[in-house]
């Protein structure tokens, strides 16, 4: 019955909008140290998205989807995992690709659209940002069976939007990720709309972690805006997979406090009464809360963070500046590797135009 899988999926929560422990079973593992490091990569998530709509008004960059508010939905999550498993980011998850080890330089370059972004260090385990809505959760299944089948101490890992999991790549891919037991952790960031449309009007399912089932995998929904719950819940979903129980679907209940993208209204779908009841719950407000009580941050720590990594983008957004400009006939010969006959003759056309 729809009914009882939709009480079958938990509601993970371990620290709450006030920054007060309520977990009920669920405990962070976190020392104090790691705590003061999670936060320094929330602080430089924020940091990095408020920097980037600097420059996305500016005219440095191209059309920028933001992130702000669904930070930890990210970053958390991407702090349970190591550095060798293997991301596969949408295009709102260029910011984690960088926490993941993607040069800062090479992510302005991708807002830029420059084919220089997506030459990566061969030591980043990840893909440049797919823009294609689902097609990396298929992407994600095929590497995770690999490395079940090759006994890798690796886990792939992805995100898509609520949106997209009305796409039929979602399904293919976890479907296909739970008949080979892949070691793959899926997850569903539910920021309650695909571009202008509502979650509710994207699925009639009550959860979209009960879409697991359909696939014979465990599905979980966790709050979003708690990064203690976050990290915890990928953390197990990673221990899940790698002692051979196949994929895990994890949904974050997360909201994006800005547009779809710079070029978006979103006060043509949305209230300003909702925003600010979900500004309420941000993150960052719990977080600094609960580590000031606890004696392990300041705001003193944070403006470092701040500075630091102000800098960072601004240097990054200089450097991305001096990259050669792209020429169209670089640009056609990226299409195919052996070009068709007229992209052939459009290459050598434009090819005699730029040596003018």
């Amino acid at each position: 019955m729809v009914k009882k899988s939709e009480e079958a999926v938990p509601l993970v929560q371990i620290l709450d909008e006030k920054g007060k422990i309520v977990n009920k079973g669920l405990k962070s593992s976190l020392t104090d140290e790691e705590l003061v490091e999670m936060m320094k990569v929330l602080v430089w998530g924020r940091t990095v998205n408020e920097r980037l709509i600097l420059a996305g008004r500016q005219g440095r960059i191209g059309n920028l989807p933001p992130s702000e508010g669904q930070e930890a939905s990210q970053l958390a999550t991407l702090f349970a995992m190591n550095k060798t498993d293997f991301l596969f980011p949408t295009y709102r998850d260029v910011i984690p690709l960088v926490q993941h080890g993607m040069p800062m330089k090479n992510a302005i370059l991708w807002y830029r659209g420059h084919v220089a972004a997506n030459i990566l260090p061969e030591d980043v385990h990840g893909l440049p940002a797919q823009v294609i809505i689902g097609s990396q959760y298929v992407q994600a299944a095929g590497l995770g069976m690999a490395y079940k089948r090759d006994g890798k101490d690796q886990v792939a890992m992805t995100y898509i939007g609520d949106g997209g999991s009305s796409q039929g790549d979602f399904y293919e891919g976890i479907n296909f990720a739970g008949v080979f037991n892949a070691q793959t952790v899926f997850i569903v960031q539910n920021n309650k709309y695909g571009i202008s449309v509502p979650r509710e009007m994207q699925s009639k399912a009550g959860t979209l972690a009960q879409k697991a089932a359909a696939a014979g995998i465990p599905g979980i929904q966790v709050d979003g805006m708690d990064p203690l719950a976050l990290y915890e819940v990928t953390k197990l979903a990673r221990e899940y997979t790698m002692a051979g129980n196949g994929p895990v679907l994890i949904e974050t209940l997360t909201y994006r406090f800005g547009p779809h993208t710079l070029s978006d209204d979103p006060t043509r779908y949305r209230s300003q009464e909702e925003l600010d009841e979900w500004i309420k719950k941000d993150y960052m407000i719990r977080m600094k809360k609960y580590l000031t009580e606890k004696g392990i941050w300041t705001e003193e720590m944070e403006q470092d963070v701040i500075d630091a990594t102000t800098k960072e983008v601004n240097d990054a957004i200089d450097a991305a500046d001096n990259e050669p400009k792209q020429k169209v006939s670089e640009l056609l010969s990226n299409v195919f590797e052996v070009p068709t006959p007229r992209i052939a003759k459009e290459i050598k056309m434009h090819q005699a135009k730029e040596e003018k």
